[in-house]
């Protein structure tokens, strides 16, 4: 039986696509052809409108396939299903199966409802092994699913849920097997991977998880998704003298303007972020952070604060995205940014 997957968005999602095919590890063989395959599988995006289309045209695109391949089943996964599936299984009838973020544990039994499936022993959900996606020499490391930080133009906490620390012996075996695999560099990521195992530990734990991790035959940790106002004098600390730990943090600032930050529900201000961003710099790290446009009420003098930040900061990386409207609470505030002047202050 062969399988043919299509993985979208974030490297969070990755992740699930990998411990999904997992599940069913020796009952298909994976084909790059997508008319080959007698399943498919779209993991899908529904983080911002540009995302839903992408996901959404693939889905498309995937039951065309089925019409003129050999497809017997296709199957839809992730945020998109979760957060739209009444609207998707009405409007994408060629969809046999829909599955959201916690269903992933269904899909052996899913694959068994036909006897042309074999079912997956032990039970899915004993099996937290993954099937890498990623050249063999890096792999990511989920940490944790969710987000309590209710950044108020975000979907996550209403598709994933709050905020869940996975336990750091779980972590510790899954990359020792990652390491097994032959991956030398794990990347950690999460939504906010500053704030691991205060839900699970009662205190912040990403320091402790840092130096565990770094006992293992590994020759890279690297971070993403730091929030800033979490990024502490310790963690600084560690990431400067651990030889394991890249030298490189990503944390995603969105602003700089104060006013645009507390309608965004951003925990920092203008003079922690650039403080923060001393330390770092003053430790050599390199810093790549992802900033916003077209915030509703944003002004020019707000966005040239920004443009100005950028200009003097002088980043490692950064990667700029447009405003979207979505089922949020900054859908509700007013001021409205037009599109050409979001996508002009991007460019």
């Amino acid at each position: 039986m062969m399988l043919y997957v299509i993985s979208l968005g974030c490297d969070k999602n990755r992740v699930d696509t990998e411990k999904m095919l997992y599940r069913i590890r020796g009952k298909f063989s994976i084909t790059d052809n997508i008319l080959d395959a007698d399943i498919i599988i779209v993991n899908t995006c529904g983080f911002i409108s540009s995302a839903r289309e992408e996901s959404i045209n693939s889905i498309l695109e995937a039951a065309e396939c089925k019409t003129k391949g050999k497809c017997k089943k296709l199957i839809v996964t992730g945020c998109l299903v979760q957060k739209f599936y009444s609207e998707l299984k009405d409007q994408i009838p060629e969809v046999d199966v829909f599955l959201g973020v916690n269903d992933y544990d269904k899909l052996c039994n899913i694959l068994d409802s036909s006897n042309d499936f074999v079912s997956c022993i032990p039970p899915c959900k004993e099996i937290t092994g993954r099937i890498l996606t990623t050249p063999m020499h890096y792999s990511y490391l989920k940490i944790a699913d969710g987000c309590n930080n209710n950044c108020t133009y975000c979907t996550i906490p209403s598709i994933r849920g709050r905020y869940r620390s996975f336990k750091i012996e779980d972590l510790l075996a899954e990359a020792k097997d990652l390491i097994d695999q032959g991956v030398k560099e794990i990347i950690l990521v999460a939504q906010d991977v500053t704030r691991y195992g205060i839900d699970l530990y009662g205190k912040y734990m990403l320091v402790e998880l840092l130096k565990r991790l770094s006992e293992l035959n590994l020759t890279w940790i690297r971070l993403m998704y730091c929030y800033p106002e979490l990024v502490t004098d310790e963690l600084i600390d560690e990431i400067a003298k651990n030889p394991k730990i890249a030298k490189y943090i990503d944390i995603p600032l969105q602003h700089v303007d104060d006013d645009i930050l507390k309608k965004m529900n951003r925990k920092s201000t203008n003079e922690s972020i650039i403080l923060v961003i001393n330390k770092l710099k003053k430790h050599n790290i390199a810093i790549r952070t992802t900033l916003m446009t077209g915030f509703p009420s944003e002004s020019d003098d707000q966005f040239n604060k920004l443009l100005h930040f950028v200009e003097d900061s002088k980043l490692r990386h950064v990667g700029v995205f447009e405003y979207s409207d979505e089922d949020t609470p900054s859908a509700k505030i007013k001021g409205k940014v037009p599109k050409y002047v979001r996508h002009n202050r991007a460019k």
